[in-house]
């Protein structure tokens, strides 16, 4: 019985030798940072966790253990009528008419009959809390977010969000009152200022548990939590390109005490992120 050699056609040995020194040569080119601002960010987030540790948490937790219930949700009712002014605004920046028409009713209704926001009587006649922020209104006329970015004192953001704060200020009439007003209002509005930021702390403190303990990197947690819930918040919840104004955001809570959120805290943000908090659920 004679063996036979096997037989390698030239053409294909020509072929297999050109692929392989074509793959030889060809260098895979590295994945693009989608953070390419981690360095700055681990820093800064380490810095507000510290700030939270010794200043903030210790003081929100003083306030929870000796302000009763009813008025510690009529102070978080008081400074979210004071944030729907700015809300109406951007409303009307977004073309939402019919959002602004009743976010605007909120905040006279509840300034008046909820004395001073005190009382959300507006939430009683189905006038629900919502969402909106300058940051926002530039995603809304296509402004891009840019890198994800941790701010000082303040949390997750981007420099579309920075901006946005810049646009904020000028919506709040406590701004105005700073500047305008004399030493003793300044005193005072530096004061509702400081309860308004460990108010909005003292929400945080239920999830903050949950946070720590199911995030098995709490940075990377809240950066994609941070950017998924904006993109919900710009889209509001929409996938096509419909009209705003026919799908306006869902309330964005009917009860400001049980839907709490999340943006500061042991969890590796370490500020009252207030403009831009996250709620524990992702996006539908």
């Amino acid at each position: 019985m004679t063996l036979q050699k096997p037989i390698l056609n030239k053409s294909l040995l020509s072929s297999l030798i050109f692929s392989m020194t074509l793959a030889g040569c060809a260098t895979p080119k590295p994945p693009q940072s989608t953070d390419p601002w981690s360095g700055w960010n681990h820093g800064a987030q380490k810095f507000n966790d510290k700030i939270d540790q010794y200043v903030l948490k210790p003081v929100a937790k003083g306030y929870q253990f000796i302000t009763p219930k009813f008025l510690n949700d009529g102070i978080t009712n008081a400074f979210s009528n004071v944030n729907d002014i700015g809300v109406t605004f951007n409303d009307l920046f977004q073309m939402k008419l019919s959002q602004g028409s009743q976010d605007a009713g909120r905040f006279l209704i509840n300034t008046t009959a909820g004395i001073g926001g005190f009382v959300d009587v507006a939430n009683k006649l189905d006038l629900p809390k919502h969402k909106e922020d300058f940051g926002q209104t530039l995603g809304y006329w296509g402004i891009p977010s840019g890198n994800y970015l941790i701010l000082p004192f303040w949390g997750p953001s981007s420099p579309r969000d920075t901006a946005g704060l810049i646009g904020d200020a000028f919506l709040n009439p406590l701004t105005y009152i700073s500047i305008f007003g004399s030493s003793t209002v300044n005193a005072i509005t530096a004061g509702t200022k400081a309860l308004d930021i460990v108010d909005r702390r003292d929400e945080l403190m239920t999830n903050e548990k949950i946070l720590n303990e199911g995030a098995v990197d709490r940075y990377d947690f809240l950066k994609n939590s941070y950017q998924q819930n904006r993109e919900y918040l710009i889209k509001d919840g929409r996938e096509d390109d419909t009209d705003p104004d026919l799908n306006d955001e869902s309330s964005y809570e009917s009860d400001h005490k049980s839907s709490k959120k999340i943006g500061t805290g042991n969890d590796g943000t370490g500020t009252i992120n207030s403009g831009h908090a996250l709620k524990l659920s992702t996006p539908k």
